[in-house]
Order: structure tokens, then sequence, then C-alpha cells
């Protein structure tokens, strides 16, 4: 096993675990703006980890080409999306309750009844 392939195992992996804990935060976090953060900071940074890994395992200029377009797409379309979400939620003024967030839970991890107002 060479070095290229331990370094491109390496990425493979980190880069699945930063995609895996952006799935994570979309469950996890509350608000839109709170999942918004969190599916494109460490999903994208996964994804180039990936595509490195790839290029690792095969390091030649036939290879490069298409993974750097790929990269640059997958930067270039999460900001844009980001910056959307961002301002609907912001033109709606409801990055605090957007009627997505999950229901409070107690301690044992159940959900607390409806509050009657």
């Amino acid at each position: 096993m060479s070095p290229l392939d331990v370094a491109a195992a390496a990425c493979l992996l980190l880069g699945a675990g930063l995609a895996l804990s952006a799935g994570a935060g979309l469950v996890r976090f509350r608000t839109t703006l709170d999942r918004m953060h969190a599916g494109t900071k460490p999903q994208v940074a996964g994804v180039l980890l990936v595509l490195l890994a790839m290029w690792l395992h095969r390091p030649t200029w036939a290879t490069a080409g298409p993974l750097l377009l790929v990269g640059a797409a997958q930067v270039i379309t999460v900001a844009v999306a980001a910056y959307m979400v961002a301002r609907a939620a912001y033109t709606r003024q409801s990055s605090r309750d957007d009627g997505t967030a999950l229901p409070p839970e107690d301690g044992d991890g159940t959900a607390l009844p409806p509050e009657d107002g």
C-alpha cells in the first residue's frame, strides 16, 4: 500500500465523516438558519475531501480536470443555495419559528405535550 493510498483512505474517511455530521446537523438543529449552516459547511468540506481522495487514488491530469470541475460546481451551488434559503428565512422573519422545528423533548428523549396558549 503506497503513501498515496493511505492519504486517499484518510481523506475518504474524513470526508465521509464530515458528510455524516452534516446529515446529523440537519436532523439535530431546530431552526432554518442553524440547519442551513450545518448542511453547507461540513458537507462541502466532506465532498471536497472525497474528491481529493479520488484524485489521490489515480493522480493523473485526466482525472484532475473533472474532479476540479465538480468541486467548483459544488462550492458555487451550495453557496448560492444557502444564500437563497437565508434570504427567504429572513424575508419571512422566521428564523426562530419556521414551522419545521422539532418538538421539545424531556430528559429521556420523549416529546413533551404541546402547550395550550
